[in-house]
């Protein structure tokens, strides 16, 4: 019996991915979703291409013997983004009949364009799907997190910390989600809802056509991690997110965890 037998995840933006240059997936959101398999947890998976969400449903369930309930949801600013939000919450209440951990982690982006040749629309891209969507999964979710004494962890990132170049609406996105957490950890740890932000840095299929696209901002913004690798979404991003949501562990809600390399955390 794993950690998270019986309890019920959100994890937005998971997915399967396209593969990386090795064969293997290469998200966050997947390598999360793995992780917390691997341990007995029953899961819903939120995302924008159905293909991909019926990968992920199908290989999960297969390897792991989980239930896993994918749901096509994107939040964009030209939707009723309560009613799509709302509609995977009462899914995931037909379906489990709870929820004890959500995980923040879709987030698109113009990742490369300056800010004087940054569109509105490229703006409300990293704005919707990455601030906004967590404000709406988080308000949602609340009453259920509350009947569970549930955990929400949020992604941000270094981009927002270090003030990346290339990465104006990402790195503004990721910055309105450290410190809508924050506000979170402070009105719901009364409740017994325990928050926290992750700010990784993993080697993904994205970061990989990131190199690509923009061989110059990737070269000024990543950097080696001392320890000479980037994070393993699933071994070194996904076990922390078990960890967080584990009845055993209690870390001080509301903490910024950063992820250098996957090989620590410092808050």
């Amino acid at each position: 019996m794993g950690f998270l037998t019986g309890k019920t995840a959100i994890i937005t933006g998971a997915g399967r991915p396209a593969p990386l240059a090795d064969g293997t997936p290469g998200s966050i959101g997947y390598g999360i979703a793995t992780a917390y398999a691997k341990e007995g947890a029953n899961l819903v998976i939120t995302g924008r291409n159905v293909q991909k969400l019926l990968d992920a449903k199908e290989e999960l369930e297969r390897l792991y013997g989980i239930k896993v309930l994918a749901v096509q949801a994107d939040v964009n600013a030209g939707t009723d983004n309560e009613a799509t939000v709302q509609n995977v919450i009462d899914q995931t209440i037909a379906e489990f009949g709870r929820i004890d951990v959500l995980i923040n982690n879709a987030q698109a982006s113009a990742s490369g364009v300056s800010i004087a040749d940054h569109t509105t629309d490229q703006f409300n891209l990293a704005m919707y799907s990455g601030l906004y969507s967590a404000f709406y999964y988080m308000k949602a979710c609340y009453p259920y997190l509350k009947e569970t004494k549930g955990t929400v962890i949020n992604f941000a990132s270094g981009a927002g910390l270090f003030g990346n170049k290339g990465q104006c609406s990402y790195a503004a996105a990721k910055e309105g989600i450290r410190g809508l957490s924050r506000v979170a950890a402070t009105e719901w740890g009364p409740d017994g809802i325990n928050v926290n932000v992750i700010c990784p840095l993993a080697w993904t299929a994205q970061l990989e056509q990131f190199e690509k696209a923009y061989p110059e901002a990737f070269k000024a913004n990543v950097h080696m991690p001392p320890m000479g690798h980037f994070g393993n979404t699933e071994l070194e991003i996904g076990r922390v997110c078990v960890q967080l949501a584990s009845p055993d562990f209690k870390y001080m809600s509301g903490e910024t965890l950063t992820l250098e390399g996957g090989m620590g955390l410092r808050p």
